[in-house]
């Protein structure tokens, strides 16, 4: 297979997604592989919100102070090829066919027995950990795609470190629908003997995670955000004081300061795991860090500023940075959502701040919400509200509203940042 028709080979294997949650079909999969996740070592990402930022901290510095770092995420957000990176390069167009090829010949041999068909997240999981795998990572930062005992990351044996970010109520439909429920589902990538650093976390949710630890004999950290002091932040970064040291954070947004601490608390431990870095790279690394889709500015006059915030506690986080940071000053908002979100309490948080507001469908994905029905759900908290005809509708609409002064603010999910940044700096560019 060429790259192209690799691609579409991930995208043909939808019609397999849905299913229950189950690791049975990912370990036959990787069975069939040979096995190459038991060959590396893993920092393994779950929770709620904010384990992007976290991974960024970590995948940065860990990168710059020499180690041969892997990262996986999901979902990207600028390139399909960005879930799976080593070092900041991508896998090459080359190199994805070439694992697809030797991972459908897989799959081919698992029908022809009768047995499932693996689904796109399971084959992508394949690809990368062969990926990792053949670039002889040091150690690889691995996130959850869902929930966390069940999901096709969780095969992994070989964790290091267990990070728990903090978790809300989210895929309830999946994962229960009390917080005990769903943490106990997060809490099972703890595996025995491993370390874990948690942060934010609610009374009940901390009491599972306490209790997982002690039934693994895993070592647990609980950040301490009472020492940690942003002394200065605005959209653009901000300056956080953190047992003693400065640290100057690159990435915006009042919870920064708790993803920041959370991923110093993290160097620390791996420092004694046979990962050691000095203050001084841990600062480089954090200050350098980027994470894209989280509060990122991607056009000046107006202020034009895409967020991925889709459930409701991180609208409450992005309420929080617009109070904060644009207060006074008129905003003007595009909206898109899944129809399986929260998304009424998104509207209640966010669009009474919105002079207007642009509503939009999501492209590509059976789960968007209509950006009519999305502008009626909004009309009952904003009058000032227009369904668009699409993404590039929308940006043309928001841009003759605002003015040279005011901030726009797209937000809703992280499926079409993508897109609207390729928007906004094409439209940037026939401006020049």
């Amino acid at each position: 297979m060429d790259y192209q028709q690799s691609r579409a080979y991930v995208k043909d294997a939808d019609q397999y997604a849905g299913g229950a949650l189950d690791l049975t079909n990912i370990k036959e999969l990787m069975n069939r592989l040979g096995n190459p996740q038991d060959r590396l070592k893993y920092v393994h990402v779950a929770g709620t919100n904010g384990k992007g930022s976290v991974i960024a901290y970590l995948y940065t510095t860990l990168s710059d102070a020499g180690y041969r770092v892997g990262r996986y995420i999901s979902p990207s957000v600028y390139s399909y090829r960005e879930k799976m990176e080593v070092d900041g390069r991508a896998v090459s167009r080359e190199a994805f066919a070439g694992y697809i090829t030797r991972v459908a010949a897989a799959i081919e041999e698992m029908t022809e027995e009768g047995l499932a068909h693996p689904t796109p997240f399971e084959i992508e999981t394949a690809v990368a950990f062969l990926f990792f795998a053949e670039e002889k990572c040091d150690l690889v930062i691995l996130e959850v795609g869902m929930g966390g005992d069940l999901d096709a990351t969780n095969i992994i044996k070989n964790t290091v470190l267990a990070v728990l970010v903090p978790i809300s109520m989210d895929h309830q439909a999946f994962l229960g629908n009390t917080l005990a429920e769903i943490t106990q589902k997060k809490a099972g990538i703890i595996k025995p003997g491993c370390s874990v650093v948690t942060v934010g976390q609610r009374p009940e949710t901390m009491e599972v995670i306490r209790e997982v630890c002690r039934e693994k004999g895993a070592d647990l950290t609980e950040t301490d955000l009472s020492s940690a002091k942003a002394v200065k932040e605005d959209f653009a970064g901000q300056t956080l004081e953190y047992r003693g040291e400065t640290y100057e954070l690159s990435l915006a947004g009042s919870y920064q300061t708790e993803n920041a601490a959370l991923a110093l608390d993290a160097l620390e431990v791996l420092n004694h795991k046979g990962y050691p870095t000095t203050v001084e790279q841990r600062k480089k690394g954090l200050r350098e860090t980027k994470w894209n889709g989280r509060l990122t500015i991607i056009h000046r006059d107006p202020l034009f500023i895409v967020d991925g915030a889709h459930n409701p506690a991180a609208a409450d986080m992005l309420e929080d940075s617009v109070r904060k940071y644009f207060k006074g000053r008129n905003m003007y908002f595009i909206m898109g959502v899944f129809r399986d979100k929260d998304y009424s309490y998104i509207i209640r948080k966010l669009c009474p701040y919105a002079e207007q507001i642009v509503t939009i469908e999501t492209p590509d994905n059976p789960r968007a919400l209509p950006a009519q029905e999305l502008a009626e759900a909004v009309r009952e908290c904003n009058p000032h509200v227009q369904a668009a005809e699409n993404i590039q509708d929308a940006v043309n609409k928001v841009f003759t509203m605002a003015d040279r002064e005011d901030v726009i603010l797209s937000f809703g999910s992280l499926s079409f940042i993508g897109e609207i940044t390729t928007i906004v700096k094409n439209r940037e560019e026939k401006n020049l």
